[in-house]
């Protein structure tokens, strides 16, 4: 699972309450970066912590970061009735334990009421969140014991999270590192999302095309990515199934999402086509080449001296999605495909022929210069009713509005 750097969106978590549990492991180093991120989304965060949590993070930390006492004790005269067991669960829109030990795992299984923690796990009200983010030695995380246990707690409710493959503290390598801090974000928001796309498949291209001209050369452009990769997650949030076909980009996968890389136009086709067939929305959102070179030398061209320029021809790539469009699946309505055109002027007029041209339902345009590479963007929706202006945002904010786009546009017998 890849590690990413995705920051908070201001206003994801707004007016979210969350009560995060810390447990005994080294991985509390951890939780104070993630309590910062929480914040920064928009949540107030309530620190609870074990006596083996103080171990590993100082309650000071923790009450600093948060800008709340820390609890830690379930005799916490602070509340009234001396009951923070009840008003704390009941207070809080989602409960988040990370870390989440072995030990504690096997404490949620039990229904064991002799700490704080683990007794506010127990009091919480029926339907009430609670997200796990295991943090153990690779031999605790296989041990038949703790599968059995992380069984048990999702069968009982509770949504348990993957883990970390890498180096762990005790020197050995493998499963079971708590996920990173923004990984665990990404998975609050997530459960906070309307899941307007419950239910559906979305498959999403993203990122430029590189066609070789040589083994070191060759025609791409400036698209970053970035607008693909957060409709992915995005979708991802709202409820659905994402595959996601990747050109040459370094940008970290979101949580969630399956992701192919491609390097060329054929190979974004080739990847699309072979896994189309599962998925019944198709956002094109890369930036695929609209030429390639004849043939690609074999080796790199070196200049002679002479100060002429290689003849080089070049031949046009398939249009992926007019090919997508075509299809009998989306013919028939069992694909809803969104094209994506980026322009350098006329956006509506050419946004809007181009719609037409490719035959699909929903075309999304922007002016590519002033975009690429960038973290906003604005956006123009053309379908067959006319425009629909999404203003300049960021580009997580864009995603998730037209998210909402594509699930009102829907026909009814697909729509979550």
């Amino acid at each position: 699972m890849d590690s990413c750097s995705v920051m908070p969106a201001a206003g994801d978590l707004q007016g979210r309450h969350i009560l995060l549990g810390l447990t005994g492991g080294v991985a509390c180093y951890k939780s104070a970066e993630l309590c910062r991120l929480l914040i920064k989304a928009g949540a107030t965060v309530q620190v609870m912590m074990t006596e083996a949590a103080c171990q590993f993070i100082t309650p000071v930390t923790m009450q600093a970061l948060s800008g709340r006492p820390v609890v830690l004790s379930q005799w916490d005269a602070r509340t009234a009735d001396n009951m923070p067991h009840i008003h704390l669960g009941r207070d809080a829109d989602l409960i988040l334990l990370a870390p989440c030990s072995a030990d504690f795992i096997a404490r949620l299984v039990q229904g064991r009421a002799d700490e704080l923690l683990s007794l506010t796990c127990l009091a919480r009200p029926a339907g009430k969140p609670l997200l796990i983010a295991p943090a153990m030695n690779r031999e605790m995380y296989a041990h038949p014991a703790t599968q059995r246990n992380l069984a048990q707690v999702a069968a009982d409710g509770a949504q348990v999270l993957g883990v970390g493959h890498g180096d762990q503290a005790c020197g050995e390598v493998g499963d079971g590192r708590m996920l990173e801090p923004e990984q665990l974000l990404q998975a609050v928001v997530a459960w906070f999302s309307p899941k307007v796309l419950a239910g559906q498949q979305v498959l999403v291209t993203a990122g430029p095309t590189f066609e070789a001209i040589d083994p070191v050369r060759g025609i791409t452009n400036h698209s970053s990515g970035k607008m693909g990769f957060a409709i992915a997650r995005a979708a991802q949030e709202a409820g659905a199934t994402v595959k996601l076909v990747a050109g040459p980009v370094h940008l970290p996968t979101p949580e969630g999402v399956t992701r192919i890389d491609v390097q060329s136009a054929r190979q974004m086709l080739e990847a699309v086509r072979l896994h189309l067939p599962e998925y019944g929305i198709f956002v094109a959102t890369a930036a695929v080449a609209d030429w390639r070179p004849a043939e690609a030398a074999e080796h790199k061209i070196k200049k002679d001296g002479s100060g002429q320029v290689p003849a080089m021809a070049f031949v046009e790539n398939p249009d992926i999605l007019a090919t997508v469009a075509q299809t009998p699946q989306a013919q028939n309505g069992a694909l809803f495909c969104v094209g994506f055109a980026a322009e350098s002027q006329d956006l509506e007029a050419n946004a809007q022929a181009k719609r037409v041209r490719k035959q699909v339902p929903l075309l999304v345009g922007n002016i590519g210069p002033a975009t690429f590479g960038k973290d906003d963007n604005a956006l123009l929706l053309v379908d067959a009713e006319g425009t629909t202006e999404l203003p300049h945002a960021s580009k997580r904010v864009l995603a998730q509005q037209l998210v909402a786009e594509i699930a009102r546009r829907l026909p009814d017998t697909r729509s979550a």
